[in-house]
């Protein structure tokens, strides 16, 4: 059944202005952003094949345009619509979390990137930096890899603290299988990381490995 055929209490939209967005499904938020269907299927129909192909919310924001637009019905602006409010999600929550700027634990540093790392299918390798204060004043990503890890090298690591004059760092990188258990390469880098910051005189504050929705602590399981 088309959209434009269901009750009017029963509409997307309709449901969206006269009971609030908690109201609509999964499917009925993304038939919203599709705007309308096909001659032959409803934009929420066309929703769930998208959230079919996604495997489900979590993958929604792995999909790119070419993978969205091999769905019949689904164009490049349709398309767009998605990838696009995926990658608005994605910024509002890290802009969320950098206005923690205080670090006062690892768990904070933890809720600062979990929803921006736990999902990639890559393995990034981060580092944040901090003034003598302990405040956040910048975090950048050093390298990417792929699945089983990403190159870690400490010129690049440590570039830019000494570039914006840190007076400590805090890296950070995820495990894409979801396990934070931290590996013996994991261990080794960051035994090295320390070294090179004592001799840059930049305190190495932890080494957070974020896993899905959990993470690990190098400073808290006593390697720091």
């Amino acid at each position: 059944m088309k959209i434009k055929e269901l009750p009017p209490c029963e509409r997307p939209v309709e449901k969206l202005f006269s009971h609030g967005k908690a109201a609509l499904s999964n499917a009925e938020l993304i038939g919203v952003l599709l705007g309308s269907g096909t001659s032959e299927v409803s934009a929420v129909s066309l929703a769930e094949n998208v959230i079919s192909l996604a495997g489900g919310l979590r993958g929604l924001s792995e999909l790119d345009c070419e993978e969205l637009t091999g769905i019949r019905g689904i164009g490049p602006k349709k398309a767009a619509s998605i990838v696009c409010a995926m990658e608005l999600a994605r910024r509002v929550s890290v802009e969320t979390g950098k206005r923690k700027q205080t670090i006062r634990s690892p768990e904070t540093i933890a809720d600062i990137l979990m929803e921006d790392m736990r999902y990639a299918h890559k393995e990034f390798f981060k580092v944040l930096l901090f003034n003598v204060k302990l405040e956040i004043i910048g975090m950048e990503t050093v390298s990417v890899g792929e699945l089983s890890g990403a190159p870690v090298h400490p010129r690049e690591s440590f570039e830019p603290a000494i570039r914006k004059g840190a007076a400590a760092v805090c890296f950070a990188h995820n495990h894409p299988s979801g396990d934070p258990t931290p590996s013996d390469d994991d261990l080794k880098i960051t035994r090295r990381l320390m070294e090179c910051g004592d001799i840059l005189g930049i305190r190495v504050l932890d080494h957070i490995i974020i896993g899905d929705g959990v993470y690990s602590s190098l400073k808290e399981e006593g390697y720091i």
